[in-house]
């Protein structure tokens, strides 16, 4: 006999008082913004929809580069030629020619720091299954989607105007994330503030990132802009323990760029703060058991629960737990019961599992035959009310 089960907020002591947040109102075309730390969404707006990603599109170059280092593909000092296709492209460059063979770390801090159209086609060759930028394009489109990036596709490696160049910004805010977590070695390269590559081009020795210089905790990652796509920035903020990712495109100058960046990391971490809602030794709610020695069993989460949450109080969270019961025995310590269903207001629902607190033996003799006869005179006395 199976049904479903669903407690209210007050029923879990989970009453918490911290909604709303003020949210974040920008003239951004669109906005992603993401605690790393905790995977709180705390801002989406046209999160989903594919635009021109102009230089941002660099970090997926970045990204396949630094798999080839890790891999043994390529190494920091390998130099690499230039081709008259890469010394073609105009925009940011390193003023590379097709005399110089460049060391691959040099090119990466290239990409990062002076935004290299140059830089990322001289990549984007050396490591294409064709040796073609086209063909780099299309391996990077392949291992996005392997990544879960499934609004992106690249016809470039630098994202400069073409037909067929589309990012969203979650995918932009999915590979930043990955960026981080992935290469710790290579993310310190992102806050590097100035590279004055081999003396040649004085005009374009610094960092495009407006938030680097703030110490407001930013540490990367990309700057982009074109006229068809607008500035926008890929950035990312550690205060603490927590770590904000955001993107931002389509804003109409660099200075509001700059602002909005700056707003977005403050409001992130000065309206949002972590808050214990549930403890591992003490249980949230209690199941009911089938033909256990116990009627009932505790439920917990599997360690102390951590939510990222409004700091402002206005109503309280709701909550439920929600699982297929009664749970037949015998039942384990640790076994997943149930899910722990939190909706905190404007921020996106969050599911966490629940666990058995202590074991459930399979009931004895008595507790079967008690068992048995309740649910005889549960079906006789439907039979009868049927009847009547």
């Amino acid at each position: 006999m199976l049904m479903a089960c669903r407690s209210a907020a007050l029923a879990l002591g989970l009453a918490l008082t911290a909604l709303p947040a003020f949210a974040f109102d920008t003239s951004a075309r669109a906005a992603y913004v993401l605690d790393q730390s905790t995977g709180t969404v705390l801002l989406d707006k046209n999160g989903n929809e594919p635009l021109p990603p102009a230089s941002m599109s660099k970090l997926m170059t970045l990204y396949v580069a630094f798999e080839a280092l890790r891999d043994g593909r390529l190494t920091l000092d390998e130099r690499l030629p230039v081709s008259e296709h890469a010394m073609s492209y105009g925009g940011s460059t390193m003023f590379l020619n097709t005399t110089d063979r460049v060391r691959v770390e040099d090119l990466l801090r290239g990409i990062i720091v002076l935004s290299g159209n140059d830089a990322c086609a001289v990549i984007a060759e050396a490591l294409s299954p064709d040796g073609t930028e086209a063909g780099f394009a299309r391996f990077m489109t392949k291992r996005a989607e392997l990544l879960g990036m499934t609004q992106s596709t690249f016809a470039n490696s630098n994202g400069w105007p073409a037909a067929g160049q589309l990012m969203s910004v979650h995918d932009l805010a999915i590979l930043a994330s990955r960026l981080i977590a992935d290469f710790p070695e290579y993310y310190p390269l992102f806050s590097e503030t100035e590279f004055a590559f081999d003396g040649r081009a004085p005009s374009n020795i610094r960092n495009r990132n407006p938030l680097l210089r703030l110490d407001i905790g930013a540490d990367g990652l990309k700057t982009g802009h074109t006229a068809e796509a607008g500035y926008g920035l890929v950035g990312s903020a550690k205060q603490g323990d927590r770590r904000v990712i955001f993107v931002i495109t389509g804003l109409e100058s660099d200075t509001r760029r700059a602002e909005e960046a700056e707003a977005i990391v403050n409001w992130s971490f000065r309206h949002f703060a972590t808050k214990t809602v549930a403890y591992a030794d003490r249980p949230v709610t209690q199941a009911e058991v089938w033909m256990g020695a116990k009627q009932s069993v505790g439920l917990v989460p599997a360690e102390d629960l951590e939510l990222l949450l409004p700091v402002l109080s206005e109503k309280r969270i709701e909550a439920e737990v929600v699982y297929d019961g009664p749970v037949n025995a015998p039942i384990a310590k640790g076994q997943k019961i149930a899910d722990l269903v939190i909706k905190p207001g404007e921020l996106p629902e969050i599911r966490r599992p629940l666990v058995a607190a202590e074991n459930v033996d399979t009931g004895g003799f008595v507790v079967r035959m008690k068992t048995a006869a309740t649910l005889l005179l549960q079906r006789f006395g439907a039979g009868a009310t049927e009847a009547m």
